[in-house]
């Protein structure tokens, strides 16, 4: 009871510090990419009236300015907005927030290129998987204005560039890495609340981001080193053997390095991992059957530094990363001749 006690009362001054500080309006808020999770939450919040600008490389904003940034939803619908663009050479100066959603690999251009949106008070709140970026973020800025934040959806660029939600999973987590009690996120929750999708700010937010970590990189090496779904991993002989060793390892990784998810956590990923039923595949899966570059390092290659480091063993993570090393580098000389 005290503790939903205090967490109201946090809540309830996470609004008045909005109410007294920033209104909506004024939360001028840059989506750095206009891809698949970019586009797709930067898009719901421009729906919903929010101050939205995205920074997009010259051909996206060509393609955005000629049909507008579509999203068709799960259930077959489809919406247009037609949003504020710019690219790197138009960024005329800071705004309150920058959202930075794009693929880990692609995060060093997107730095270079957001450089001018970001000021001494500019909040910045990464949607990354993994927690290699919070490094980059942090040596590239301020660190206390250097936010986390945990991203779950699951969507797709269709072929004309149509953004594809595959189902109803739509939700934010952000909060501030150093210090807790960063007044600031009120802002953010403003600049980021809105949408027809959970919106919630967080005072621990390193932890989730290690959730979603452990999660994540099951999955992935689950589904790129089998290349199947969980289902169809949990439906072959030794496949729930395998998931249940793999999720052990990165348990104990996070565990070791002061993150341990919590016991009904840990027994959710489990079910997820484990279900012989499930249609469910790993992003990383979905880019590496397109044929597509892939975030082998930030997802599993940085675990694996991480478990030498804290002296864990990981021979599943470490025989997944050579997997997506030689798939990798295959790609990358394919592409390249």
């Amino acid at each position: 009871m005290a503790d939903a006690r205090q967490a109201t009362s946090e809540r309830l001054e996470y609004l008045r510090e909005a109410q007294t500080g920033w209104g909506d309006e004024m939360v001028r808020t840059l989506f750095v990419g206009a891809g698949a999770v970019g586009g797709f939450f930067g898009g719901e919040l421009t729906r919903a009236g929010k101050d939205v600008t995205f920074l997009v490389r010259p051909g996206r904003a060509a393609v955005l300015a000629r049909q507008g940034l579509r999203i068709r939803y799960a259930d077959g619908h489809t919406e247009t907005v037609h949003p504020r663009l710019v690219t790197s050479a138009d960024v005329d100066g800071p705004f309150d927030v920058v959202v930075i959603a794009v693929k880990a690999y692609a995060l060093e251009a997107a730095l270079r290129d957001l450089a001018p949106a970001v000021g001494p008070d500019t909040v910045v709140v990464p949607f990354l998987n993994g927690m290699k970026h919070l490094d980059q973020l942090t040596s590239a800025f301020t660190p206390g204005n250097v936010y986390g934040g945990v991203c779950v959806v699951s969507t797709k660029l269709g072929q004309d560039g149509e953004i594809v939600q595959l189902n109803g999973m739509q939700e934010l987590k952000y909060g501030p890495v150093q210090d807790p009690s960063d007044a600031r996120l009120a802002t953010v929750e403003a600049a980021l609340s809105g949408g027809p999708f959970t919106s919630s700010p967080s005072r621990i937010i390193l932890q989730e981001m290690w959730d979603k970590w452990v999660l994540l990189a099951a999955m992935g090496v689950i589904t790129c080193l089998m290349r199947g779904s969980i289902g169809q991993v949990n439906s072959s002989p030794g496949g729930t053997d395998f998931a249940n060793g793999v999720v052990t390892e990165v348990t104990a990784i996070a565990t070791a390095a002061g993150f341990a998810p919590s016991e009904a956590y840990a027994a959710f990923i489990r079910g997820v991992v484990t279900d012989p039923s499930s249609d469910l595949t790993s992003s990383m899966f979905r880019d590496l059957s397109d044929g597509a570059p892939i975030e082998m390092d930030q997802i599993v290659g940085d675990l694996l530094v991480r478990a030498a480091e804290l002296h864990v063993e990981a021979p599943l993570l470490a025989l997944a990363y050579t997997h997506l090393t030689v798939y990798e580098a295959a790609r990358a000389a394919a592409e390249n001749m």
